[in-house]
């Protein structure tokens, strides 16, 4: 019969509240630093910073987005919605989307705490884990990376869906049922990691709930399953959609397998001494060692057997192990998801299961002896400080770009990604020189490859050198015809080169392969509108519309091809919509000073002069404006002489 250490209920409510309020403390303090980090320049950009859906913050247009958008390969609405609230709160503060997470991350623990306990009623054990998950260094990657909101939130419903479930197994005649399925959908609507959770409630039924195996425990989760298969299906076909999905071709199944099985393990190891921790393990290929795989898997059956064993008196060892193994198959590889072998955020709630292991097979390995539960304590307050102080100095890493490539860079060999993006971030501050250093390093491991042809032509590209760009951006569409990125570049570099035509032929090559890409839309009207074919800009701004109802900056760009054809009353309305979610864009301020100036409202034109001046005080073009129209105001108002 497993350990379960049970408290009379008033000692167990005061020592909960203390508990409670040390993994609170336990996590600011760990986690406290990221208030002053930066948004990084991996999937950070993505999501939040160059993401103009949720730049007005959380309006109805936004959340109508988050819900029919495939954006970043994904289908997770909560996820955008919960970041387009932190833009409507944070603006631009990197630190209040960072605040945020913490404050996930502290829910999760107590609600993992509370759900153990009520399941269990084992304080100490449960406890622990909690502690685990609060301060495991592999979980850093979940909480310092604002990208991986969906984590945390997904979690959150997650836990929320099996609290809701132990109250319907305790009361089964309440409404808990559909709560915890309605929770149950919640999270899936924030990752899809969800997907496992039905055959962890079968798991929870085994083991602490101890309820009849029967027919009709499979019955009840039959509604869970189906929200499964259709979140699945739903991320599968986005996933292909979108790229991120690796084909067959390209990884071949006893690859992906073997690199699964090596993962697994790899995740155990890191478990117990977590070093070398990097944002991004690149993938093997075909260099990975397959008698690696073979060990490792002969080791995953011994152990599968030995707990399997064990789970004859102790049904914690096959519930936490299965937890283990089951949670982590929608992303261990072997439908393969972008370019890494492994990620720290996958074990976010995976690890859970190994934690239960631990905590509730401690006194099993320990002889009863006179001071064994001191014993425990000390060495259970000896790890977690261990996995706290690691905690904390990995945090350090995800400080900024430049720390977190650097670090990444250090601790792992090959990275083709990470050194792409490190070149990016260095051209992207101006440090040209650096940057091609970088970039020709990339060159160097993949010469004859679209991206990093790509990667150098765009440093090029913003380095000034357009020439030289378009040489490379051609290579890497040559390489790679489909490879969209590429091509829009390639746009880019020839519209510098002043050759517009040719740019908006590569545009429209992009939109074919992307057809709701919002930024070529609006690349095709700008170029359009230099170009004085003011009905094509127009005609581009409503294709970005459909893309993405009310954008900004297509509203911005049709008023200003309505203005240059004499539509003035139309244009007024569109530059006054974007006013409307940038009210500190002088530019615009000036602009529709000049619309009401053209109609002859001179009042109106001396006020958004006067606006725009007063937002940049050292724009010389508002100024003059801005004095004109008020002199002629002043002369209108004394009438002639």
């Amino acid at each position: 019969m497993e350990l379960n250490i049970k408290t009379n209920e008033k000692t167990s409510g005061r020592y909960s509240f203390l508990i409670c309020l040390c993994l609170i403390v336990g996590i600011i303090a760990v986690y406290w630093p990221v208030y002053s980090y930066d948004f990084v320049k991996y999937d950070d950009d993505t999501y939040v910073t160059n993401n103009i859906n949720i730049q007005p913050g959380l309006t109805w247009q936004s959340i109508g987005w988050a819900f029919t958008t495939d954006y970043a390969g994904n289908w997770h609405p909560l996820t955008w919605i919960s970041l387009a609230l932190d833009r409507e709160l944070f603006n631009d503060w990197a630190g209040g989307y960072h605040l945020t997470n913490i404050l996930f991350h502290i829910l999760n623990t107590l609600i993992l705490f509370y759900v153990l306990m009520q399941m269990t009623g084992a304080i100490w054990p449960s406890a622990f884990v909690a502690a685990a998950f609060a301060l495991h260094p592999l979980h850093i990657e979940s909480v310092a990376w604002i990208a991986e909101r969906k984590d945390l939130l997904s979690t959150f419903f997650w836990l929320l869906t099996m609290w809701a479930y132990i109250r319907y197994v305790k009361n089964p005649k309440l409404n808990w049922y559909p709560a915890a399925l309605f929770l149950f959908v919640l999270g899936l609507m924030a990752k899809p990691m969800l997907v496992t959770l039905p055959f962890v409630l079968l798991l929870l039924d085994f083991w602490p709930l101890e309820r009849k195996i029967s027919y009709k425990l499979l019955v009840e989760k039959i509604p869970f399953f189906i929200f499964s298969l259709i979140s699945s299906v739903i991320t599968f076909f986005i996933q292909q959609g979108s790229g991120a999905m690796i084909a067959a071709d390209v990884l071949k199944l006893k690859i992906r397998v073997g690199n699964a099985i090596i993962s697994y393990l790899a995740y155990i190891v890191k478990m117990i001494w977590p070093s070398r921790l990097a944002v991004l393990y690149p993938h093997h290929g075909d260099d990975l060692s397959m008698t690696t795989a073979v060990i490792s898997g002969l080791l995953l059956v011994l152990i599968s057997i030995y707990f399997i064993y064990l789970a004859r008196r102790r049904r914690f060892f096959a519930v936490g192990w299965l937890w283990y193994l089951g949670t982590l198959v929608p992303v261990i590889g072997f439908v393969q998801v972008g370019v890494q072998a492994m990620a720290d955020r996958y074990t976010y709630i995976t690890l859970t299961g190994l934690f239960i292991i631990i905590a509730w097979s401690a006194k099993e390995f320990i002889p009863k002896w006179r001071y064994r539960n001191i014993v425990l304590a000390l060495l259970a307050v000896a790890t977690l400080s261990a996995w706290a102080v690691i905690a904390r100095q990995q945090i350090r890493y995800w400080k900024n770009s430049l720390t977190l490539f650097e670090h990444t860079l250090q601790v792992t060999e090959k990275n083709i990604l990470i050194l792409a993006n490190y070149a990016t971030y260095l051209s992207e501050h101006g440090r040209f020189d650096e940057a091609i250093e970088q970039s020709n390093k990339f060159l160097k491991m993949r010469p004859n490859t679209a991206e990093a042809q790509n990667n150098l032509g765009n440093i090029l590209l913003r380095a000034g050198r357009a020439d030289e760009a378009v040489e490379h951006l051609k290579l890497a569409v040559k390489y790679n015809p489909d490879f969209p990125q590429a091509i829009f570049n390639l746009a880019s570099a020839l519209k510098k080169q002043g050759k517009p035509q040719d740019a908006v032929f590569y545009y429209k090559q992009v939109l074919k392969i992307r057809p709701n890409d919002i930024e070529t839309c609006l690349d095709i009207a700008v170029i359009f509108y230099e170009l004085k074919e003011f009905d094509r800009t127009i005609e581009f701004c409503d294709k970005a519309f459909k893309i993405s109802p009310g954008n900004v900056l297509a509203h911005g760009n049709r008023g200003m091809a309505l203005a240059a054809i004499g539509k003035t009353d139309e244009a007024i309305k569109e530059i006054s919509l974007v006013l409307a979610v940038r009210p500190n864009d002088a530019e615009m301020h000036r602009n529709l000073g000049i619309l009401f100036e053209r109609k002859g409202d001179i009042a109106k034109a001396v006020e958004e002069y006067r606006t725009a001046s007063r937002i940049d005080p050292n724009d010389a073009v508002s100024k003059q404006f801005f004095e004109d129209a008020l002199k002629e105001q002043k002369d209108r108002q004394n009438g002639p002489k």
